[in-house]
């Protein structure tokens, strides 16, 4: 099969192809309306000793999440696209800024919470449609950590991939959230596993295999 790699600044390698699945759903958590829209806490499950390293689109699959047809995200003038950005520091002076829609894997904030620290990465992505409360969307980009740093791991079976605050949601994150990811990770073996095209339907737990080559075997490396 013909591979494609996109190549971050830490190493990460993002190839081309379908696979079957190792992140067995997306969850979507509602935070409720904090005063600003509704907010979301978006989350690949994986299994135990299993994590995520990559989000990412290619040209096997679009990497898109926006809000649905009249709504829009939430952004915060404090904040920015990633969790690096969010300085849980400040939220005493300025509450508003726990709210901010960003992306992560694993990380909360800037300080690495619940993990000892934030080394997130991002390449390729533009994110100024997003950061001006549209969607995410590219076929050549990544946000990443390396298969080294420790908040890519699961916790309770779940790694966090960003939190959406959607001006005008319903309360229902599986309907206010569109779009579709694809993921890189590693088993709880240290095999490298991929999902792509990775797309949430309105019902917790279900999770659908996209693709323009449908699903195929399972493609591993070490």
């Amino acid at each position: 099969m013909k591979t494609i790699a996109f190549m971050g600044a830490a190493g990460a390698l993002i190839a081309a192809g379908a696979a079957s699945a190792d992140v067995s759903a997306i969850e979507i958590d509602s935070l409720g309306d904090m005063g600003y829209g509704e907010t979301y806490r978006m989350y690949a499950v994986v299994g135990a000793g299993e994590r995520v390293d990559a989000v990412f689109g290619n040209s096997s699959g679009n990497l898109t999440i926006g809000a649905a047809d009249g709504m829009s995200f939430y952004q915060n003038a404090l904040g920015g696209p990633t969790s690096t950005s969010i300085n849980s520091a400040f939220f005493p002076l300025a509450p508003s800024l726990e709210w901010d829609t960003y992306v992560t894997i694993g990380a909360l904030y800037s300080d690495g919470s619940p993990f000892a620290e934030n080394k997130l990465l991002d390449i390729g992505i533009d994110w100024s449609s997003f950061e001006g409360g549209g969607a995410i969307d590219t076929d050549n980009g990544s946000w990443f950590v390396t298969p080294a740093d420790p908040q890519g791991g699961e916790i309770g079976g779940r790694v966090l991939i960003g939190q959406f605050t959607v001006v005008g949601g319903s309360g229902d994150g599986y309907a206010d959230l569109v779009g579709q990811v694809s993921i890189q990770g590693k088993d709880a073996n240290g095999e490298t596993f991929q999902n792509i095209g990775v797309n949430w339907i309105p019902a917790p737990g279900a999770l659908a295999l996209l693709g323009v080559a449908g699903l195929a075997g399972r493609r591993r490396r070490r």
